[in-house]
């Protein structure tokens, strides 16, 4: 479940980073719509533990740079991969319990 979790984060930064580096050198539209769409699941992270205010104001006041803002975006992004990693990987474990208790309580005790 970490790897999995860990590998996912790696490759949606690697892929951020790569969309990030194309769009500033060649400004085309796909870049910018693209780069967008990865900042969605962040900014929506943030909007909901009401966290995406604060970082706007200290963006636009010249608090937080481009590069911080990214940062941030990117452990953002690397902690709710982690966190659903976490939820699927508990919801998995629950119901591979009740797999196995309907299994062993329908065979019955073992007989000698």
């Amino acid at each position: 479940m970490w790897g999995n979790a860990f590998l996912l984060s790696v490759l949606y930064l690697l892929v951020g980073i790569v969309v990030e580096l194309i769009r500033r050198r060649y400004r085309s539209p796909f870049f910018e719509r693209l780069s967008m769409a990865l900042d969605s699941l962040p900014a929506r992270a943030l909007e909901l533990t009401h966290g995406l205010e604060p970082l706007r104001e200290a963006y636009f006041n010249g608090r937080v740079s481009d590069l911080g803002v990214r940062v941030i975006f990117g452990a953002v992004t690397v902690a709710v991969i982690f966190l659903l990693a976490l939820v699927v990987g508990v919801l998995m474990a629950g119901l591979r319990w009740a797999v196995l208790r309907a299994a062993s309580s329908r065979s019955g005790p073992p007989k000698a």
